[in-house]
């Protein structure tokens, strides 16, 4: 049983603002090197549970290895309020350090070897947003 709360966020500068609604307790992390060097904590939800408010021309996206993952980011102030993950493309993966109102120390997140991603994507996908 999930218990999705409705949530709003954005980046640094507050040019992109956004809406989601989730379960904070399904929130994840991962040690690969982009997560590890954003401190992105993970929450990954169904597009239906996500929406950009403001600012959509103000992102950019970057892209690396298979080309999967959509690292979008704030043109202005850099930060990575949200993307498309390379383990779930029909899926938004947020940072739930950029959702308003959420202290991130107060969230039991699971963990994810991002370092091993081939190994360790096959086991399961401990932060999937249900089955």
């Amino acid at each position: 049983m999930t218990s999705k709360t409705t949530y709003q966020g954005g980046c640094h500068c507050g040019r992109v603002r956004f809406r989601v609604r989730g379960d904070l307790g399904t929130a994840s992390e991962c040690n690969c090197s982009m997560c590890n060097k954003k401190g992105f904590i993970h929450l990954v939800v169904s597009p239906s549970d996500f929406e950009v408010i403001q600012g959509r021309d103000e992102l950019a996206t970057y892209q690396f290895n298979t080309g999967t993952a959509k690292h979008t980011f704030c043109k202005t102030c850099g930060i990575h309020p949200f993307y498309v993950p390379r383990s779930d493309p029909d899926k938004i993966d947020v940072n739930v350090r950029c959702l308003d109102d959420v202290d991130p120390s107060q969230i039991q997140t699971r963990f994810f070897d991002g370092k091993n991603w081939e190994q360790a994507i096959q086991g399961h996908l401990p932060w999937r947003d249900g089955p």
